[in-house]
């Protein structure tokens, strides 16, 4: 097992934990039980129910792990998942934007039926959860890391909470403690692991299953990168995307009103020509001994046009997948973890973000769109004796509203007849059931709102894709081939060619709509005040993302 090594930040924090752990152990030997008999007892009393770990990132790209065929950068620990275990080319997300996707989870159903539609909403923490059901089942649960679904109520369904205050800084965060205000020095990405893992060996009831959600800020914009990787890539140029200087000729309007470009939308902090408000001093020192040096350069270039563009695609990417280093060296530390204290065997691990994310591709960052780069989903599953390692379903259409419905069927617990998602389990283990759908439904809601992307609902069936863009000033149809343009530079709505496909397309539309129960009128939550375009480096609003 590779080695890892800490941050310094945080070492004496592992080595305390360790030995805690080795405490533990001595104490049950002296009842007369070995460590090796101890781990046995943990594999025994769950043998009939899985633990189930659920690793969540934010805004993590498909893109950017080299598990799904990353050029950019390397993810060992997300790679060793998916080679213990089974990787899926079609996650589609329902709704691309941070909150809403994590009250899908939360609930197995659409926006539109569990009433959280845009970020800004308040999560119905009454209504019911799969968490509340696994508790009842007879779970540990817990949820550690980013939650995003209001403060107005702790999580509810947990035996053990302690979460982000709504998006959460990437340093020093402050967090609510089963509701309660906490406060920890450190950086984010490693103080989550921290948590979770004091909660995996100290706190939880070891005689019953857990179910741990285990939930990273990053990557989320800003992009802050942790101590040890903040000249990580300065010798490095990232590829640049092909459709970095998109026109959006072959695109309606939306595409070319958007405020989400890498060119106009990137403000001084994005950029990291500003340090963050928030550090320590000593903190705020080693950060302007990485990135002082760097801007210093870039201003006495006085870059233009296109190269400012590039440079600018530069500093991003660059600092994105420094975050994304962080977080695969702590999800290595969860999967040591699990190994060490015999928890593996009977465990399963989910590798998930809540929705994709742009790297460059047609001059954007951020999500919202039905176009593949945010409707997709980086998701592994690894669950020994279940799923055969190794493996690639790049055929069946799979979705995180599906997760609440294969928790239950792992847990034992009837899955309710309201879930608008479908138990995995029979995929996992190799069966896709003969009535699996092939065709799959999106609706964004959030505009007027951060990034001016327009409402919009759509269908694909992992080939054809049918958009509509649903305003009283922008009502367009946009369809799109994905065998012959992946990029989706140029919609064939309305090409003789493609009368077929998007008459067949049409009618799934419509089937599905009714289906899942979409109204003609946008719930009354997903309605709010218009917001100005920002299109400017120098503005300070906060992201809502």
């Amino acid at each position: 097992m590779k080695k890892l090594i800490p941050s310094l930040a945080f070492s004496f924090g592992i080595f305390t934990g360790l030995l805690i752990v080795s405490l533990t152990m001595t104490m049950a030997s002296a009842d007369g039980l070995s460590s090796t008999e101890g781990q046995m007892s943990q594999r025994r009393t769950s043998d009939s129910k899985p633990n189930i770990l659920f690793i969540f990132t934010d805004d993590h790209a498909y893109q950017s792990i080299s598990a799904y065929g990353s050029k950019i950068n390397k993810t060992p620990n997300i790679d060793r998942l998916a080679r213990e275990g089974l990787r899926f080319d079609r996650c589609y997300v329902t709704n691309s934007i941070c909150g809403p996707m994590r009250a899908v989870i939360q609930t197995g159903k659409y926006s539109h039926i569990n009433g959280f539609c845009v970020n800004g909403n308040k999560f119905d923490g009454t209504q019911q959860t799969f968490p509340k059901l696994l508790q009842k089942a007879g779970y540990q649960t817990a949820v550690v890391g980013k939650w995003h679904l209001g403060t107005h109520m702790a999580p509810q369904g947990f035996d053990y909470s302690e979460v982000l205050i709504g998006q959460g800084p990437y340093y020093n965060p402050p967090m609510l403690k089963n509701g309660k205000k906490t406060s920890h020095v450190g950086y984010t990405t490693d103080i989550i692991t921290d948590l979770a893992m004091d909660w995996l060996t100290n706190q939880r009831d070891q005689e019953k299953p857990f179910m741990l959600m285990y939930q990273h800020k990053a990557p989320h914009r800003n992009w802050q990168p942790g101590p040890k990787y903040l000249n990580m890539y300065d010798d490095v140029t990232i590829p640049e995307p092909e459709t970095l200087f998109d026109s959006y000729e072959g695109r309606g309007k939306p595409a070319r009103t958007q405020d989400m470009s890498i060119e106009k939308t990137m403000t001084a902090k994005d950029l990291k020509l500003v340090a963050p408000g928030n550090l320590t001093p000593e903190q705020l020192e080693v950060w302007n001994a990485a990135y002082a040096p760097k801007n210093k350069l870039f201003k006495e270039a006085n870059l233009k046009g296109k190269d400012l563009i590039r440079w600018k695609y530069q500093r991003y990417l660059k600092d994105y997948l420094r975050c994304i280093a962080s977080v695969d060296d702590n999800i290595g530390r969860m999967l040591a973890y699990l190994d060490e204290s015999g928890l593996a065997d009977n465990t399963m691990v989910i590798y998930c973000s809540d929705q994709g994310f742009y790297l460059g591709e047609h001059g954007w960052f951020d999500k919202r769109w039905m176009y593949e780069e945010s409707l997709r989903t980086p998701f592994i599953v690894r669950w020994p004796g279940q799923v055969m390692p190794g493996t690639v379903n790049s055929s069946d259409i799979v979705s995180p509203i599906d997760f609440a419905s294969t928790f239950c069927e792992i847990a034992g617990v009837k899955i309710p007849d309201d879930l608008q998602g479908h138990s995995l389990v029979p995929i996992l283990r190799g069966k896709t059931p003969e009535d699996w759908r092939t065709v799959f439904y999106y609706q964004y809601y959030e505009y007027p709102g951060a990034h001016s992307v327009r409402r919009h609902y759509g269908v694909t069936d992992g080939r054809h894709k049918l958009i509509r863009f649903y305003e009283p000033d922008v009502d367009e149809w946009e369809m799109f081939d994905l065998a012959s343009d992946p990029n989706e530079m140029k919609s064939i709505y309305g090409d003789p060619k493609a009368a077929g496909d998007q008459a067949r397309m049409m009618a799934e539309l419509d089937r599905l709509r009714a289906e899942l129960k979409v109204t003609d009128e946008d719930p009354p939550q997903s309605i709010r005040k218009k917001r100005q375009p920002r299109n400017n480096a120098k503005s300070k609003k906060k992201d809502n993302g």
